[in-house]
């Protein structure tokens, strides 16, 4: 006698077989693959792996194309640790641009001077080092990660899952170690750094109400940390309060009477970067007030009887007599926390 199974059991098995291949599958993608080919990775990193390290004096021997940039080098931070007394990690040409010996193969100073009183312009064969600009953002930004990772002079431990690594941006589209032995941005070129890709912010800072950041008595870095922080929009405090009471300290509280839950988010009431509002504000006064509160009557004198007259509703500016808007520790006149002193 056959048995055939019944219509629950087929289906059982089928969800049974479903589970089991998408557990399969999440696992599949939970697993750590590499872009490329390991070998291929490494030597994008790396440099060509059959090429040798020769060390810098043999890179420049020959050849004085570079000599503006080794003098530049070497007076920087990072050519200070060329130095085997500084107990630092050597850095030299090839810890970024990989081993130079096939770039240099044929060249001596000999026939570099041969090829000069000939009126030729020897060079090295750039093809065989690592071609940084071809390479992708994260390839670029962990050439220099192999050393500053493991430097606690710089924020670097969040740059990996910063929002500049996630947008594909690498470490030498915002520094450039062969402009000069300072390798640093500075404050008066960090404006124009950062609206190179941040436009909008750039418009913000010309409306009428902004942060004085195209005045330079402020730069995008005294608020926010590139290299990445665990706070949202890349903020250097933990918190939106934090960030804006370093410097806002009165706003900071704890007030007895605080304005409900807006303490902690200013953005609520206030632009970020500028605003067609007085005080960053989002919308002009009493409308930003009115998206929350009902507009009150008020008794502007009294009649030959005593008694009061209203004389219409108060929609110009709350804070004419709301003036401690952000809290207070003393109650109004009323007794209530009405924010008026």
């Amino acid at each position: 006698m056959l048995i055939y199974p019944s219509t629950v059991c087929l289906a059982r098995a089928a969800l049974l077989a479903a589970c089991a291949f998408l557990v399969g599958s999440c696992d599949t993608l939970r697993r750590s693959k590499p872009l490329l080919p390991i070998r291929e990775y490494e030597r994008l990193i790396a440099g060509r792996l059959d090429a040798n390290y020769i060390g810098t004096a043999r890179c420049l021997a020959a050849c004085h194309e570079h000599d503006h940039l080794r003098l530049d080098f070497e007076g920087s931070t990072m050519g200070a640790q060329l130095s085997s007394e500084s107990g630092l990690p050597l850095v030299d040409c090839e810890s970024c641009h990989g081993p130079g010996s096939l770039a240099v193969e044929g060249l001596s100073v000999e026939s570099v001077q041969t090829a000069l009183d000939l009126g030729q312009k020897p060079s090295c064969n750039f093809g065989t080092l690592t071609q940084i600009h071809a390479l992708p953002a994260q390839a670029r930004s962990l050439i220099c990660l192999k050393c500053h990772t493991g430097n606690a002079t710089f924020a670097l431990h969040e740059w990996v899952s910063g929002a500049h690594a996630g947008a594909d941006v690498a470490c030498n589209d915002c520094h450039n170690i062969h402009a000069g032995p300072d390798l640093i941005v500075h404050r008066d070129e960090m404006l124009t750094m950062c609206t190179g890709c941040h436009e909008q912010r750039l418009a913000d800072f010309s409306l009428p109400s902004h942060h004085p950041v195209t005045e330079g008595k402020m730069v995008c870095t005294d608020c926010h940390d590139p290299h990445g922080t665990n706070a949202e929009r890349l903020l250097k405090r933990t918190t939106l309060k934090e960030t804006c009471t370093n410097c806002h300290g009165q706003m900071a509280g704890p007030f007895a009477f605080e304005h409900a839950d807006l303490g902690e988010n200013c953005l609520i009431c206030h632009a970020a970067h500028g605003s067609v509002n007085n005080n960053l504000l989002n919308a002009s006064e009493p409308f930003l007030c009115l998206q929350c509160h009902n507009g009150h009557w008020l008794d502007t004198g009294t009649s030959g009887q005593g008694t009061a007259v209203v004389r219409g509703t108060l929609y110009t500016r709350c804070t004419d007599c709301h003036t401690a808007i952000h809290g207070t520790d003393a109650p109004s006149p009323s007794g209530r926390g009405t924010f008026i002193r």
